[in-house]
C-alpha cells in the first residue's frame, strides 16, 4: 500500500499560505464581482459584465481549492490520492471557464447584432485598474506556492488568476475606448476577445497542460 504523504513543517507552512491566498482571492473576487456587475448593469457594458461574472467564476475556483487543501489537511493521504484530488479540482476549474466563455460570447454577439451602446463606466475603469495590481500579485504568489506543493490544481488556479489579469486589461481597453472616444463597439468587441482567451485557459485547465509545477 502506498505510503501516505506526511505533513512536514515546510509543507504545512505552504498549505497554510495556499489557504490564505485562496481566502484572499475568494474575498476579493466576491467584492470585485458585485461592483463590476452592478456597474455593468448601470452602463449596459457587456465587457464589464463578463469581467464581473469571471470574478464569480474565480470565487468558485477558490472554493474548489479550499476543498482540495482542506482534504489534505484533514487526513494523511497518499500521493496517488492527492493526485486524484488535484485532477478532479483541475477539471472543475476548466468546466467553470468553458461555461464563462460561452456566456460572454452569447452576450457580446447579441450586443453587436442589436448595436446596443453602453454608457461610459468610470467605476469600471477604476475597478479594472485596481484589479490589474491585485491579480498580478496573487498570480505570482500562487505560482510559487503551487511549485512548493507540487499541485497542478493550485497551478491551474494561478493560471486562472493570470487570466483574470488579462481580462482586466481587455476590459479596461474596451470600456476605456468607449469612455474616451465613444467607440461603443469596443466594449462587446473586448468581450469577444475575452472568450478566445478564456476558452484557451479552459482547455489547458481541463487537460492539465501547465508547465510551472514540478512532480513531487
Amino acid at each position: 500500500m502506498p505510503e501516505a504523504r506526511s505533513l512536514t513543517g515546510g509543507r504545512q507552512f505552504h498549505l497554510q499560505r495556499a489557504t490564505a491566498l485562496t481566502l484572499l482571492t475568494l474575498g476579493w473576487n466576491v467584492v470585485e464581482g458585485i461592483i463590476a456587475v452592478v456597474a455593468a448593469l448601470a452602463a449596459g457594458s457587456v465587457a464589464l459584465l463578463g469581467f464581473g461574472v469571471d470574478s464569480f467564476v474565480e470565487s468558485t475556483s477558490a472554493g474548489v481549492m479550499l476543498w482540495r487543501l482542506s482534504a489534505e489537511r484533514r487526513a494523511r493521504r497518499t500521493p496517488e490520492e492527492m493526485d486524484r484530488l488535484d485532477r478532479r479540482a483541475h477539471r472543475l476549474i476548466g468546466l467553470s471557464l468553458f461555461a464563462l466563455a460561452a456566456y460572454i460570447a452569447w452576450e457580446a454577439g447579441s450586443a453587436l447584432l442589436t448595436r446596443e451602446k453602453p454608457q461610459p463606466s468610470f467605476v469600471g475603469i477604476g475597478l479594472t485598474l485596481v484589479s490589474l495590481g491585485v491579480m498580478v500579485w496573487l498570480a505570482r504568489a500562487k505560482k510559487r506556492t503551487a511549485v512548493a506543493l507540487g499541485s497542478r490544481a493550485m497551478a491551474a488556479d494561478a493560471f486562472q488568476t493570470t487570466a483574470c489579469w488579462w481580462l482586466s486589461l481587455i476590459t479596461l481597453g474596451g470600456i476605456g475606448l468607449n469612455a474616451l472616444f465613444g467607440w461603443w463597439w469596443a466594449d462587446p468587441a473586448a468581450a469577444l476577445g475575452m472568450t478566445l482567451f478564456i476558452a484557451k485557459e479552459a482547455r489547458e485547465a481541463w487537460r492539465g497542460e501547465d508547465c510551472c509545477v514540478q512532480d513531487g
